[in-house]
């Protein structure tokens, strides 16, 4: 997945240092005819031919980087997304829908100091985190804590 994608920015973002390069030397061409003249009609052909176009693929170049690095970005977090997401699992029904797998169902609950989320104990997101505490009777009742999304522990509050 990552390596098509990334093929097809490729040509984007040499596009973009292209079209900046090119502009960078149509407004050095512009500036250097510019300045060897003395009257203003003799600068406009220089302004018109080198200097206004350059400016222009230069704005076109910045746009095609921009684009092409907003593409990679976009790659890589689908890429890390997918990694996020589960594989349908082996043990799928006859209908080709897969059974429902709980994450986590312990029925003790963590909290990580200073967060908003209230997990339980076998959860991915506080598994083998030392700062992971158990949640206050005061906090639970007050509503502070949103439950996980990831182990949904709303059933295993008391």
């Amino acid at each position: 997945m990552r390596t098509s994608r990334l093929r097809s920015v490729h040509p984007v973002l040499w596009a973009g240092w292209a079209a900046l390069a090119a502009g960078a030397v149509l407004c050095v061409l512009g500036w250097y005819g510019v300045s060897g003249e003395r009257f203003a009609e003799r600068q406009l052909p220089y302004l018109a031919s080198c200097t206004v176009p350059g400016a222009a693929l230069i704005v076109a170049g910045a746009v095609l980087l921009t684009h092409g690095r907003t593409t990679v970005a976009a790659a890589r977090v689908e890429e890390l997304y997918g990694l996020l997401v589960a594989a349908e699992p082996a043990d799928a029904d006859e209908a080709g829908q897969a059974a429902a797998v709980p994450v986590a169902v312990s029925g003790k609950l963590l909290m990580v100091p200073g967060g908003t989320l209230l997990h339980r104990a076998d959860c991915p997101l506080v598994t083998g985190k030392a700062e992971a505490v158990p949640v206050d009777a005061k906090l639970l009742a007050g509503g502070e804590l949103g439950p996980c999304p990831i182990c949904e522990p709303a059933e295993a509050a008391p």
